[in-house]
């Protein structure tokens, strides 16, 4: 009887969380039962009532991208956030951005491929969490989308360029430079100047010390 208790209630906590790890369960169960979460996950995994995203955490869903909340402080960014914020028709895999010290490239996730970077911990910053599908996740704002692709190297096309152009805000692609170093500053004030709402004597004025 016990065990089908700790079922209902993990069960009913699945529905409640897009995503559920093991030590949360072994809270639900109790220190003394710990070892059976295991083979309740097991035996869960096998009906196929739960999907695993990666090592210790699990969900009920079928959104690759929910893998973001399992390597916090992360966001969705890059690409994928071109593509969310309708700066780029391509459809894109997930792509997440952490600070964990993780294995990253690519690694597949139900079926589809995730994109796994590295970012120093610094620079970590410029993302909210937006409505997407069932969800709310967390995408980094357009502004530091544009850093991003700058600082992963990541190519980025005449008509994606163009796009940012339009709705890109002056003031916060600013403040988020400040957190830089000069040299990278610099690299990404070369594509900037291409703005026309950005000049080089603008530029200097924004970055001098008050």
């Amino acid at each position: 009887m016990g065990k089908i208790k700790y079922i209902s209630k993990i069960r009913e906590f699945f529905k409640e969380s897009p995503i559920v790890n093991i030590e949360s369960l072994k809270k639900i169960i109790g220190n003394k039962k710990k070892d059976y979460v295991y083979l309740l996950i097991n035996n869960l995994l096998k009906k196929k009532e739960i999907r695993r995203l990666t090592k210790g955490y699990y969900t009920i869903n079928d959104d690759p991208s929910l893998i973001v909340f399992c390597f916090k402080p992360s966001y969705l960014g890059l690409q994928n956030a071109l593509s969310f914020h309708n700066l780029w028709e391509q459809e894109t895999n997930p792509v997440i951005v952490t600070t964990r010290n993780i294995r990253t490239g690519i690694r597949e996730v139900f079926e589809r491929n995730v994109v796994v970077k590295k970012i120093d911990k610094n620079y970590v910053f410029g993302f909210e969490y937006y409505k997407d599908g069932d969800f709310y996740l967390p995408y980094s704002d357009i502004e530091k989308t544009f850093i991003d692709m700058v600082y992963f190297r990541q190519h980025i096309d005449k008509e994606t360029l163009k796009n940012i152009r339009k709705v890109a805000n002056y003031k916060k692609l600013i403040l988020y430079l400040k957190k830089y170093h000069p040299v990278f500053r610099k690299k990404v004030l070369m594509i900037l100047n291409n703005f026309k709402k950005f000049n080089k004597a603008s530029l200097r004025q924004s970055f001098k010390k008050p």
